[in-house]
């Protein structure tokens, strides 16, 4: 759908004219109301030029191919009313500090085209927003392919609907996702006006289960369910190494330490957090097993030692060394941090084998963050810089892969870019994502209320079943071993 901004619309006064028999009096005129974000139509100003924004799409524009699910190229306005911060600056000045997805040079050209606007009008890239604006973008969008893996419904009834959320694929439009988004597949499979109400929210790449109500009221009774302090929740992740026996309790601190990276560390001055974990299976690996934890020379090629004082070196020097083979890693979070179960299994020495962040050397360093919880190994500021320079053509040293990463953590992205343009908008296009780009081994496993009341537990996915060859447990028992190991501190998550 192109977008035309040279389009007008034809100005209509507000109110009814003056005719005979109003004896003299004007009509009261109706105070305008403030439109909406989401409304498409804005009151006009007499002696402008106005923008016609893009409208809604339907059906959505959804192509299915190599097991991915695509979404094709078109033409969206994002609309936004002017923060407290925006005020007093210039339109050019707010985009170049805040919105990084394009070049300046193309937020400074769609505001001389008119695709960039405020209050429904050109108004050019040195215009001062003020308080009350409304800005709008029109752009050709360009969403990236998540998986085709249909949302699974493990229960539904008049009120909520609990889903098996695939991994890959963001809760709710976001940056680059919007029709790929399980809001936005829910109701496109459920038609226009089905209304979905997430009552809990899993990261993009996390897979398992989610509670989608079909109404506010019921989404607001089952958040306060979820929030309850007697929801005990259960998590499956695939780890570097021999995980070890038994309970383990992880409870050190998690501090925020980049708030636009939405990066987490363990350090002794964060909030307190504890998660318990214990090894379902642990599987050796096979005689060439591509995803055997490897370390890179400093040429780029695979290390090997060349003696056996070298090999000591090596293995006190760089522990991933030992660490063959993965474990299914079971992990009750008795606390609810960003990131927790993935900042306390890196903490640990076995950090989610495929993550793409805290199992990436280049970033944390050889020992990716293990027993540093005063920063001492690798400081915050030298985490933030390494992960920034992660760019879309430099390679990331992770455990398992080596990929491309783009240059900001929020799109966890692996793709790279192809060298092509869009015919129509000129932005850079993007290679396919792999199969591993699509997926962190974490699992959202079960809900359950510590009185038993209620409990919903998806299934297995199948990285956590054992592999070709090999055999291990396809199911998980009850979570009383987890609970156990934190009952005397958490009493309220036992059913006793």
């Amino acid at each position: 759908m192109e977008l035309d901004p040279a389009e007008v619309r034809e100005y209509q006064p507000l109110g009814r004219p003056h005719v005979n028999g109003d004896k003299g009096k004007p009509p009261k005129q109706k105070k305008p109301k403030k439109p909406s974000p989401r409304d498409r139509s804005v009151i006009p100003d007499e002696k402008t030029v106005l923008i016609t924004p893009a409208g809604d799409i339907w059906p959505r524009p959804y192509v299915f191919e190599d097991d991915l699910r695509r979404v094709q190229p078109y033409h969206f306005t994002y609309n936004t009313y002017c923060k407290e911060r925006w005020r007093g600056r210039s339109l050019i000045d707010i985009f170049e500090s805040e919105f990084r997805d394009r070049p300046v040079e193309y937020y400074r050209s769609s505001m001389v085209r008119g695709d960039i606007y405020v209050n429904g009008r050109v108004v050019g890239p040195d215009y001062i927003v003020r308080n009350g604006d409304m800005i709008s973008h029109t752009l050709h969008r360009h969403e990236p392919p998540v998986t085709a893996e249909p949302i699974g419904i493990i229960h539904e009834d008049d009120d909520i609907i609990v889903i098996n959320k695939p991994s890959g694929v963001p809760v709710h439009p976001a940056g680059r996702y919007n029709f790929n988004s399980v809001i936005e597949i829910m109701i496109a499979d459920r038609g226009k006006d089905f209304l979905p109400h997430p009552c809990n929210r899993l990261d993009r790449l996390t897979s398992g289960i989610m509670f989608i109500a079909k109404s506010v009221k019921s989404a607001e009774a089952m958040a306060i369910k979820i929030r309850g302090r007697t929801v005990r929740k259960e998590y499956l992740a695939r780890v570097v190494g021999h995980f070890p026996d038994g309970e383990v309790v992880c409870d050190q601190p998690i501090l925020q330490i980049s708030p636009k990276l939405g990066l987490n560390r363990v350090r002794a001055n964060g909030k307190s957090a504890r998660t318990v974990f214990k090894r379902l299976a642990y599987y050796p690996p096979l005689d060439g097993d591509a995803d055997e934890p490897a370390m890179l020379a400093e040429d780029g090629r695979p290390h090997t030692p060349t003696n056996g004082e070298e090999h000591v070196q090596d293995e006190t020097r760089k522990p991933w060394l030992k660490k063959k083979g993965y474990s299914i890693v079971r992990c009750l979070p008795v606390t609810g941090r960003t990131h927790q179960l993935r900042v306390h299994l890196q903490y640990l020495g076995h950090p989610i084998q495929n993550d793409p962040i805290y199992a990436n050397q280049r970033v944390w360093g050889l020992n990716l963050g293990q027993a540093d919880a005063d920063g001492s190994q690798n400081t915050d500021e030298d985490i933030i810089s390494r992960l920034n320079r992660m760019g879309k053509e430099e390679v990331a040293e992770a455990v398992v892969y080596y990929d491309e990463m783009v240059d900001r953590y929020e799109k966890q992205r692996a793709e790279k870019m192809t060298g092509e343009l869009c015919d129509i908008c000129d932005t850079p296009l993007y290679s396919d994502p792999g199969s591993h780009e699509l997926s962190l081994w974490l699992h959202s496993l079960r809900y359950e209320d510590a009185d038993g009341s209620w409990a919903y537990t998806s299934p297995l996915p199948k990285w956590a079943l054992p592999p070709k060859g090999m055999s291990g447990p396809t199911t998980v028992g009850g979570m009383e071993e987890l609970v156990e190991a934190v009952k005397d501190e958490n009493p309220e998550i036992s059913s006793e």
